[in-house]
């Protein structure tokens, strides 16, 4: 069996081999706090106590993987936090260590402009129009036949047809005049068309129109065979019964063409957790709170290697007997030392997030508030 190495009490860190990536080699802070760690992590496991089976490139390996591990969870959180903001922009900026201040705004008009299209107030597809012939006495008209002709037989969703009843306001009477010709035409519905009133101005409340728009078309609604018309599976059933042959005009879009207009698609550009561009963080502009996570995630991993290490060679020959080292017991702790530093980053990277700061900064407006309203104002007496 090949002999353990152990920790000679100091290392020196070699640009380019004492790391597996050199991720941060060009970094001199990080150079510079290698063997510091290094050296921190053995005395932390016991040396010069007791041998330490682990050589200065281990613990370089594991120091650079802490800083990896670090810089990935914080930018595995922006990811999530700022992923509405930076959707759709071009790939090829690294927002590591940069304030992204944005909505998710661009998103939701986007989103919206879909909708647009069924209310007929914008949207990316294009609102066509089509007419059919109407006849004396038939009722049911299939505008799928007219799509057939005109779309290719596309189906098509209709939008607006051109079959309403003349608009209350056009038997609307001027509510500040009743003279000249507002008045001839209320002489004329009541039949005394011969007769000329004296010119008088009325004044009456805004709601007094309304009621009277709503009382014309429940009048045509109720009393009248009102127009109207009822569309099931593109099959156009008309009201009342046409009395002659007219050309009816209706507004429409293509299925097909709403379907790949709705749906934005873009090359090249930052689309989901996978392409959000957060690289390695610089361990130098890393502050001192997240280094000491590092060392500490550090300190961990070494023990997790030298509890794997101690496992292999788990009893050590000495005069007359024999040393079971704690390899499982080294393992097992590291994991639960990793697992509540990864924790407790997380929480607190949550507590900064936008939802978490929102709804905090409401609950302080609304608690200063409330000592606001305790303090006493003053009485002035002039």
């Amino acid at each position: 069996m090949s002999q353990a190495r152990i920790w000679t009490g100091s290392a020196t860190f070699i640009t380019g081999s004492s790391t597996p990536f050199g991720i941060y080699d060009s970094d001199s802070e990080f150079r510079t706090d290698a063997p510091k760690v290094a050296s921190w992590c053995a005395k932390r496991l016991g040396y010069p106590i007791i041998d330490i089976e682990l050589e200065g490139e281990n613990f370089f390996a594991v120091f650079e993987e802490s800083v990896s591990e670090y810089s990935a969870q914080v930018n595995q959180f922006n990811i999530r936090n700022n992923l509405g903001a930076l959707q759709g922009r071009p790939t090829g900026t690294n927002y590591t260590g940069k304030q992204v201040n944005g909505s998710e705004l661009n998103n939701v008009i986007e989103i919206s402009q879909a909708y647009g299209n069924q209310a007929g107030v914008g949207g990316r597809s294009d609102i066509k129009s089509g007419s059919i012939s109407m006849f004396e006495g038939v009722q049911d008209y299939d505008l799928q036949e007219f799509a057939s002709a005109s779309e290719g037989g596309e189906r098509i969703s209709v939008t607006r047809v051109f079959y309403e009843a003349t608009p209350a306001i056009n038997r609307f009477f001027d509510p500040y005049s009743v003279s000249g010709q507002g008045t001839l035409n209320l002489i004329d519905e009541f039949g005394f068309g011969s007769f000329s009133p004296a010119a008088q101005f009325i004044l009456m409340p805004l709601y007094e129109d309304m009621l009277r728009i709503q009382a014309i078309e429940f009048n045509d609604q109720f009393r009248k065979s009102a127009h109207t018309f009822n569309i099931v599976n593109n099959k156009l059933k008309i009201f009342p019964l046409p009395t002659s042959n007219y050309e009816l005009w209706f507004e429409y879009y293509v299925d097909t063409e709403f379907r790949e207009n709705a749906t934005v698609v873009r090359a090249n550009v930052m689309s989901d957790y996978s392409n959000i561009e957060y690289d390695f963080a610089t361990y130098s502009q890393i502050n001192d709170v997240g280094k000491q996570w590092i060392r500490k995630y550090t300190l961990a991993l070494s023990k997790e290697m030298l509890g794997a290490i101690r496992e292999k060679y788990n009893t050590v020959p000495i005069p007359g007997s024999e040393v079971s080292l704690d390899g499982a017991a080294l393992r097992a702790e590291a994991q639960t030392e990793k697992d509540n530093l990864v924790t407790q980053l997380r929480e607190n990277l949550e507590e900064v997030s936008r939802k978490t700061r929102m709804s905090n900064e409401a609950e302080m407006v609304e608690q200063q508030q409330k000592i606001i309203g305790k303090v006493p104002l003053p009485i002035f007496i002039g």
